[in-house]
């Protein structure tokens, strides 16, 4: 399996991220693997949680040839909150404090109203929203005891937009906004800032597979002022500032990269 990363040059340089441990979930796929790879050649030790063992397998091959850093990949299923828990212990008692979390793993599966029966409700947002408080909750003692850390969700436009046929989606996603902000204002004490990345629609592998059509995409470069492609890639530099000390004074704020979408 052939990882699917970004190709080009970084085009900035964070000094102050070498050495820092970051942990991405969802890292095994699409936006999650660009954030890896870019986190990795700036020199952070980063790890990983995803479900996908071939996928993040082919992650970790992929960013070590391309880096001088190896991720560490841990397969777990966010939506099991002792599993996540344990995953982020064991990266503190392995490689020493998280310092840097990307809340990134989500699912944008379509499903109308009807069908949704209350176990399915409970499963799309404990995949959707749920498991980025839990990832919070877990790593706020090592980002304290360092005397501070830096958390960015992923949300998404589509709330923004009512996209239809996901109405689930939309609401966990919304919420990812009032968890950010509450959360910027609970650790802020500790040195700890959280910021929120709304992307638009990158067109990852997923995307194309199952949602891409000529209508659906000149709908999107009608909407977008900047009608290019959103990449994987252009939402990891966002977090890339995001998780830096250029973004020292940044928390609590929502970041949209969507090509200017309405």
């Amino acid at each position: 399996m052939k990882a699917e990363l970004p190709d080009r040059p970084a085009p900035a340089h964070y000094p102050g991220l070498r050495g820092k441990l970051a942990l991405v979930t969802g890292g095994g796929a699409g936006i999650g693997a660009a954030i890896v790879l870019r986190l990795a050649e700036q020199g952070c030790r980063v790890a990983f949680i995803d479900r996908d063992q071939a996928a993040s397998d082919a992650v970790v091959a992929a960013v070590a040839a391309r880096t001088s850093q190896t991720p560490r990949f841990l397969a777990a299923d966010l939506t099991d909150v002792a599993a996540l828990r344990a995953a982020v212990a064991r990266i503190g008692q392995d490689w020493g404090p998280i310092r840097i979390l990307v809340n990134n793993a989500a699912s944008d599966d379509r499903h109308a109203i009807d069908s949704v029966e209350p176990d399915d409700f409970d499963r799309r947002m404990a995949v959707n929203l749920r498991h980025q408080f839990f990832a919070i909750q877990a790593v706020r003692p090592q980002m304290a005891a360092l005397g501070g850390g830096a958390i960015v969700n992923l949300g998404s436009h589509a709330w923004m937009l009512g996209a239809p046929g996901m109405p689930v989606y939309l609401m966990a996603k919304a919420g990812v906004g009032g968890l950010t902000k509450g959360m910027a204002r609970e650790l802020g004490p500790e040195g700890i800032r959280v910021n929120q990345v709304i992307p638009g629609w990158v067109l990852t592998e997923r995307q194309r597979r199952l949602w891409w059509t000529p209508q659906a995409d000149e709908r999107r470069r009608a909407g977008q002022c900047i009608p290019d492609e959103i990449e994987a890639d252009d939402i990891a530099q966002m977090v890339l500032f995001l998780v830096s000390d250029a973004a020292r004074a940044c928390t609590g704020h929502n970041f949209v990269v969507d090509g200017g979408r309405s």
